[in-house]
């Protein structure tokens, strides 16, 4: 697939896919004679996968890595043991990496739902002392 296909299909800008092109964040399979950037499936996939990542704050670099760690993990044929067992372990650490910050999300989550329960107690307790709002 083309550049503006794909663009249009992930619901990224070609400026975006250009950069991750020139960054090596995720490289389009080929290039027709003409040099234009041509995507497969997997690429796609890489293409969503880092879109779903850009917004949880992973800096480039680390979703380069998780990328190319899911990429090969996938091939088929997969990577050799000893390669595997390296990569597993590094996925381990995105892992709970991933794991601590959903635990972290969760604490601030609970904390902002207490403060909203405590400030919709608040206004209740004031507009029932209040009474009713009287116009002239």
């Amino acid at each position: 697939m083309q550049i503006g296909a794909v663009a249009t299909r992930v619901g990224l800008s070609l400026r975006t896919l250009r950069h991750w092109d020139e960054i090596g964040l995720v490289t389009p399979s080929e290039r027709s004679p003409g040099g234009f950037r041509l995507y497969t499936e997997p690429d796609v996939e890489r293409l969503l996968l880092v879109k779903s990542m850009k917004p949880l704050d992973f800096p480039l670099d680390q979703i380069r890595e998780l990328v190319e760690l899911i990429t090969a993990l996938s091939a088929d044929p997969p990577p050799d043991a000893a390669a595997t067992e390296d990569m597993l372990k590094r996925l381990g650490m995105y892992r709970a990496a991933t794991d601590s910050r959903i635990e972290s999300l969760r604490a601030q989550l609970h904390g902002l739902d207490s403060l909203s329960q405590n400030l919709r107690s608040l206004a209740n307790t004031t507009a029932r002392r209040a009474g009713p709002t009287r116009r002239p």
